[in-house]
């Protein structure tokens, strides 16, 4: 049974993220397509930001500064997203207050806080702020600001003063990039601005990715690893990852599939 390209996408990022490189010829091989699937494969990576395609493969792009817009970004890692979600609400408890960041991958948190009682729900993100109109049952706050319209949230000093004002128990963050290096990451100033004004106003910051943000740096620095009181991923973690954060002592869950 051929692969989908989600499951080619996770073998070529892992070879990047080991080699640095990857070559058209090994790939095919590895993955039993044609040539032409990687080539195809390669193409579409490189649009959204991965790699820079050379003479024969592809090399890893060091720094992420292009971000896909929102609708195309939500059916990406779909499972993936959920699993983390589930495992998100489930750190919620009765009386929180909680913060919710940018990013397509917390909108699936919402259904599972259907049942959650008394919880209030600080978010800038328009389609967060939407979807919980229709399934959170709880206080929502929305703070208000310049619109990004790309990426649907609102930031800005209107939104970080209005933040100032609020506390919350838990922030759920979205990182574009997790890094040894360059700690967490997003791909724009005001992103990673209004996400690390969140961190500062909540008791706990739980920062929410999927497999392929690990091992990459986006343009913004967010905070550093340890500035994360958790980390939840999907169970495609590389085992690298494990160990490292293991060895930082931050908490690494992962997240069963729906």
């Amino acid at each position: 049974m051929s692969l989908s390209f989600e499951e080619r996408k996770t073998t070529i990022i892992e070879s990047l993220d080991k080699e640095e490189k990857v070559q058209v010829r090994v790939l095919a091989n590895i993955l039993q397509v044609s040539d032409e699937t990687i080539r195809r494969d390669l193409d579409r990576l490189e649009k959204e930001g991965f790699l820079k395609k050379v003479y024969g493969g592809a090399v890893k792009t060091k720094i992420h500064s292009w971000e896909l817009p929102f609708d195309e970004k939500t059916m990406i890692n779909k499972k993936e997203k959920q699993a983390i979600c589930k495992a998100a609400a489930f750190l919620v408890e009765e009386g929180d207050i909680i913060m919710i960041g940018n990013g397509t991958t917390p909108l699936d948190i919402l259904p599972y806080l259907a049942d959650k009682n008394d919880i209030t729900l600080i978010t800038h993100s328009v389609p967060v702020m939407l979807g919980a109109m229709d399934v959170f049952k709880g206080r929502v706050i929305f703070i208000g600001g310049e619109i990004e319209r790309n990426q649907k949230y609102t930031s800005g000093p209107l939104s970080e003063r209005m933040l100032e004002m609020l506390q919350a128990n838990k922030a759920f963050i979205c990182a574009g990039g997790i890094s040894t290096e360059n700690g967490i990451t997003d791909y724009d100033i005001s992103g990673s601005s209004i996400s690390r004004k969140m961190m500062e106003r909540a008791e706990e910051v739980i920062v929410l990715a999927d497999h392929t943000k690990f091992g990459k740096t986006t343009f913004a620095n967010m905070c550093s690893l340890t500035d994360a009181s958790k980390i939840i991923t999907d169970e495609s973690c590389p085992t690298e990852w494990r160990h490292l954060l293991a060895e930082k002592g931050i908490e690494l869950l992962i997240a069963d599939e729906v």
